[in-house]
């Protein structure tokens, strides 16, 4: 934090970056909230270019020393549509009133720019000190059903645990859930925990019926350990593995990609898998992603096909075949998934065996 060399009484750190200070964690985002008009502030630093204003939220982007900075006014907040996103009521409340509107009491402290000083309104030093996770007030979950995700991702990150009160309010908002909600805003916090690629969150997250916010249909944990295969392989879209799994995630704005992914793995499902020629062509050409989750249902299945089958390729080609005196046509593929069920079966054929085995295929 030291390198933002900006000093004034009524300018602080605010959020995570003061909580991972005290948890000696290096934090990227740097969050600054001026206690009253951010923007007209922002115009009177020296040296300080103007790259962005947004009005409506009284939030401006400075460029200092070749470093460009966020800098947002105080705000209060209400939720007129519960699970919605949230109004602005007041740019330029007090910082207390800025703070009382956030998640958890260890994302509600502020530290002066001036003098250092840690203002906490919450206790969140005590939570912190006691690795605590606690809203600010019971409406918490209701106004944002968003924040029990984001309780799991801190839970994960810190190793900290909801307080017995938190839990209470977490358990009866699953219970009596409100999916008229934002389901882009879920899908994101969604993304930022299962892209920590845990088991243990994986874990939590069925254990505790936080997918019900997902959909309300009944899911078991499933027995393989995930994490480990992930791991080993490095997928590119790890969340999509575990949320994937559930039966229905059709509130969820998935891309074309996420859902072509969750697709495939339904139909490795539906699919037989009685022959190595059989997993290879399902498995060909499918997402990393989808065979992984496929995992779940068949672990050494997909160890055997992603170790053993995946490597095997034919070395003959249409060429070869067309050198042989054969016309170009529907037979060519099913001369290659003839050669190719026959070498699965023995990897170590070469090229003038598969020759050989085209052939045979055309009784020359």
């Amino acid at each position: 934090m030291d390198i933002i060399n900006i000093q004034d009484k009524n300018l602080f750190f605010i959020g995570g970056v003061v909580r991972d200070e005290l948890l000696g964690k290096e934090s990227f985002d740097i969050d600054l909230t001026f206690q009253g008009d951010a923007i007209e502030f922002a115009k009177n630093i020296d040296n300080a270019e103007i790259v962005q204003i947004n009005e409506p939220f009284g939030t401006v982007r400075i460029k200092l020393n070749g470093r460009e900075i966020d800098i947002a006014s105080t705000r209060s907040e209400i939720y007129p549509q519960k699970g919605r996103l949230p109004e602005i009521k007041n740019i330029g409340c007090s910082l207390k009133e800025d703070i009382l509107r956030r998640d958890f009491t260890i994302n509600a402290l502020a530290k002066s720019t001036l003098t250092g000083e840690i203002v906490d309104y919450t206790n969140g030093l005590e939570d912190i000190k006691n690795k605590t996770l606690r809203v600010l007030h019971d409406e918490s979950f209701i106004d944002d059903p968003t924040r029990i995700i984001r309780g799991l991702k801190f839970s994960i990150r810190f190793g900290f645990d909801l307080d017995e009160h938190t839990k209470k309010l977490q358990d009866e908002y699953l219970q009596n859930i409100n999916y008229n909600m934002s389901f882009k805003r879920l899908k994101k916090e969604l993304i930022e925990t299962f892209n920590l690629n845990s088991n243990k969150a994986f874990e939590k997250f069925i254990e505790q019926k936080i997918y019900k916010l997902i959909a309300p249909q009944e899911f078991e944990l499933p027995k393989i350990n995930l994490e480990n295969l992930i791991n080993k392989y490095n997928p590119k879209n790890i969340w999509i593995i575990y949320i994937g799994l559930l039966n229905d995630i059709s509130n969820l704005p998935l891309t074309k990609n996420e859902k072509t992914i969750v697709e495939d793995y339904r139909q490795i499902c539906d699919s037989d898998l009685s022959s190595n020629f059989d997993i290879y062509k399902t498995f060909e050409g499918m997402n990393l992603e989808s065979i992984l989750m496929y995992a779940t249902q068949n672990d050494e299945l997909v160890t055997h096909y992603l170790e053993n089958l995946c490597n095997i390729k034919l070395e003959i080609t249409g060429k070869d075949i067309q050198a042989l005196n054969i016309y170009p046509s529907q037979k060519y593929q099913e001369c290659f998934d003839y050669i190719l069920a026959k070498k699965l079966e023995n990897p170590e054929l070469d090229k003038a065996q598969e020759i050989q085995l085209a052939k045979n295929f055309f009784e020359l």
